[in-house]
């Protein structure tokens, strides 16, 4: 909700505000306070009500909460926030000074609840809540079980549930006890949420783990509530390499650009009661900042929290914390912060798994000093033997499995003599991650890190995506004194992936920031893409700018045009008419001219040197056709593989700038 929208109330001088942080929504303590004066609420004498985001609730149990001013006999009404038919009447039992006490109803279940006090003819609303009906049972212990526990949902078990604390990996019984052998390792126990339920958020951070002491002989009994909701029909938004750092504007773009398009998003997919979660990708800060810039994990927090949905994170290989030259040590701050760095959870009926694909090396790394901040594409062996045990107890390989990792399984394609795509793995133990895919028939994998866009499917039952990135180029274009514009290093404008779920059917498109969803690519008439100091760079030179221009450094009369469709892949069909003549279409590899002229050209004008992991790539996303002058009418159509069809009609001559589109 945004902050302009949110209502107080004011309690005896004191403002409230219930925050449903497990559902990742805000509600105030009024629904409408225009109706209520503030000179109707003091006549009651009610001062310092203080209401949880959650309050956890026995069955018949009695509920505390902090307020003065209240009367033995006083009625509390508690109204369903989603059904109102669904009402409960208690009576307060016990007042003291600061606090007073009311018997959870009959028939009480977990719901979010406006919570009203009832005296004679007045009535008050006092605040919102999530009422969560727990389970008040002891387990006995079994020897060599070091951790267990509950699962439950309504103050009943679950069985079936998945826990593990990523090594060892159990299921709850048919009362939803589990027990694991835990040597404690990872310092969580988790559970892979059932589809149909969600857990409680912190910070839009859904909290399926808990934390475990590092005492081996201890036991401990960790117990997680669940929440029933229909989330067979979902969508869930991936959003890769965010990398902020309080750099390169960043914080102002990301407020102003980002967070507005990807609530819009969120905002429209939910009016219908359809859920959205939000998938991180990775790099979500830049550990070359961390110390320098003052800006970690714990200021990524923030921003994360201002999306209007829950956010699972994954590690990438800049979340590490750069005093450390050694993978496990490093990812200390993320746990810390985040929770656990692999994990798994079910939406409706798809199966989600979120992996480390990172081996943080980080040589010459100490305290007081960022070490070399290299590393490895590689999945530990811990967690292979991990993710096998996870599949293992799915019994229906139909079911659709996502996995999500920052680095990608797949190179970025190339393309041979004949135009046919060519796949190389980049996972150093990709064929063995693979391998124990292939008894399912539908996996997706989605990955960032290179900050570009391209599909692969080199096996039948697997695709990879890997997604364009949050921060373009590292926030570079969008800058002050830049471009102006938000674009990646394959010219794909920063981004971010829209996934619609119903039921085992999945769909899938690339949302560009500042952009309709059906925007999906880009044209340049070659003829008026000429790339020059003088046009581009005006306090450099040629010379200098030669190293980025290739080709576009020479003018084009050819009659040539260039179309960029990011999200291409191989069941996209890409088609152009001139004069109702189709004209021949062919894919091919080169670098996206206003990514030059956006990045590579502006920091040539300033003096310094690209960087290297910034300058624009070569893509293979790229067509070209040859019209017959240089002023005819284009037709474009770009159909993807649902059949969702994307025009443009090119008048040419078209301009090149900034601002193409």
């Amino acid at each position: 909700m945004d902050q302009s929208r949110r209502k107080f109330i004011k309690i005896g001088g004191l403002t409230t505000i219930a925050s449903l942080s497990g559902m990742g929504l805000l509600f105030s303590s009024c629904e409408n306070d225009d109706d209520i004066k503030f000179d109707d609420l003091n006549k009651l004498g009610i001062t310092g009500v203080s209401i949880p985001t959650v309050i956890n609730v026995v069955k018949n149990g009695n509920i505390l909460l902090d307020g003065n001013g209240f009367i033995v006999g006083d009625q509390i009404e508690l109204i369903s926030t989603t059904d109102p038919s669904i009402k409960f009447l208690s009576s307060i039992t016990a007042v003291t000074q600061g606090t007073f006490t009311f018997t959870a109803p009959e028939g009480f279940s977990t719901s979010k609840f406006n919570i009203s006090l009832i005296r004679g003819s007045d009535t008050l609303l006092l605040g919102a809540t999530l009422f969560n009906l727990i389970l008040n049972t002891n387990i006995p212990d079994i020897s060599g079980m070091t951790v267990k526990g509950l699962v439950y949902s309504d103050g009943k078990g679950i069985a079936g549930v998945v826990v593990s604390d990523g090594i060892e990996v159990t299921t709850t019984n048919e009362d939803g006890i589990y027990y694991l052998p835990s040597v404690k390792k990872t310092g969580f126990v988790f559970i892979s949420i059932p589809g149909n339920y969600e857990v409680i958020n912190t910070n839009n951070s859904p909290q399926f783990f808990k934390r475990l002491s590092k005492d081996v002989n201890l036991i401990e009994q960790k117990d997680f509530s669940l929440i029933s909701i229909n989330n067979n029909k979902h969508v869930v938004i991936p959003m890769a390499d965010w990398h902020l750092a309080n750099r390169n504007n960043d914080i102002d773009q990301f407020n102003n650009s980002v967070l507005p398009d990807v609530n819009a998003t969120i905002n429209k997919y939910a009016a219908d009661g359809t859920k959205v979660y939000i998938l991180t990708l990775g790099d979500m800060t830049w550990d070359a900042y961390w110390y320098d810039n003052n800006f970690t994990l714990s200021d990524y927090v923030p921003y994360m929290s201002k999306l209007n949905s829950p956010v699972f994170n994954l590690i990438g290989n800049h979340d590490y914390d750069p005093y450390y030259a050694n993978d496990f040590e490093a990812e200390n701050k993320y746990r810390e912060v985040l929770g656990p760095t692999y994990y798994s959870f079910n939406l409706g009926d798809v199966h989600y798994i979120v992996l480390d694909d990172i081996e943080y090396l980080n040589t010459g790394g100490s305290i007081g000093t960022i070490g070399d901040r290299n590393y490895n594409y590689n999945l530990s062996q811990e967690q292979i033997t991990w993710l096998n045990k996870d599949l293992a107890a799915i019994t229906d390989k139909s079911t659709p499995i996502v996995v999500a990792m920052h680095s990608p399984l797949y190179r970025t394609p190339k393309l041979d003599a004949s135009g046919n795509q060519t796949d190389q793995l980049y996972l150093t133990n990709g064929n063995t991650f693979v391998n124990s895919l292939k008894d399912f028939t539908k996996v997706h994998v989605l990955s960032g890190h290179l900050h570009v866009n391209y599909r692969v499917q080199q096996e039948t039952n697997l695709m990879e995506h890997n997604i364009g990135a949050i921060c373009a180029t590292w926030w570079w274009t969008g800058r002050n004194g830049y471009a102006g514009n938000h674009i990646c290093k394959d010219g794909s404008p920063g981004g971010y992936g829209i996934w619609k779920m119903d039921g085992k059917n999945l769909k899938w498109s690339y949302k560009s920031i500042g952009f309709d969803e059906n925007y999906q690519f880009r044209s340049y008439d070659l003829n008026k893409v000429h790339i020059t100091a003088a046009n581009f760079a005006p306090n450099s030179t040629n010379a200098a700018l030669a190293p980025y221009t290739e080709n576009y450094a020479t003018p084009n009369s050819g009659n040539q045009v260039l179309i960029n469709v990011w999200g291409y892949e191989k069941e996209w069909k890409v088609v152009v008419t001139e004069n109702g003549n189709n004209l021949n279409v062919i894919r091919t590899t080169a670098k996206d001219p206003l990514h030059i002229i956006s990045y590579d050209a502006l920091r040539v004008n300033v003096g310094a040197t690209p960087t290297d992991a910034f300058v624009t790539d070569n893509t293979s996303h790229l067509f070209k056709v040859s019209a017959s002058g240089p002023a005819t009418t284009l037709e474009i159509k770009v159909t993807d593989s649902f059949g969702n069809i994307f025009t443009e009609s090119m008048v040419r001559p078209k301009a090149f700038s900034y601002s193409t589109i």
